[in-house]
């Protein structure tokens, strides 16, 4: 499902015009990204809970030289899939 099918679920589901499912998928994706960005965790019950965690860096190897790298640290978003989502998803 892209981006134009999710809005049109939404509209469907939630009986909006597709502009204003538009603007809510869009509000939804700013407010988690901004929270994200301030490295506060976000908790959908049911759903599932987003949040940023520290990868540590380390080193690896290129396939295709052989040469070893050297990967960054860096922050990464998190999605943890609450029990009725999981449940949804192994049925």
């Amino acid at each position: 499902m892209n981006k134009t099918e999710l809005i049109s679920a939404i509209a469907e589901s939630a009986d909006l015009s597709k502009a204003d499912a538009g603007k809510a998928l869009e509000g939804l994706m700013k407010a988690v990204t901004d929270a994200l960005a301030k490295g506060d965790k976000i908790s959908l019950i049911g759903f599932g809970a987003f949040s940023v965690t520290q990868r540590s860096a380390r080193s690896c190897r290129n396939p295709q030289t052989g040469k070893k790298m050297e990967i960054a640290a860096k922050k990464v978003a998190k999605f943890k899939p609450g029990k009725q989502l999981a449940d949804a998803v192994n049925c």
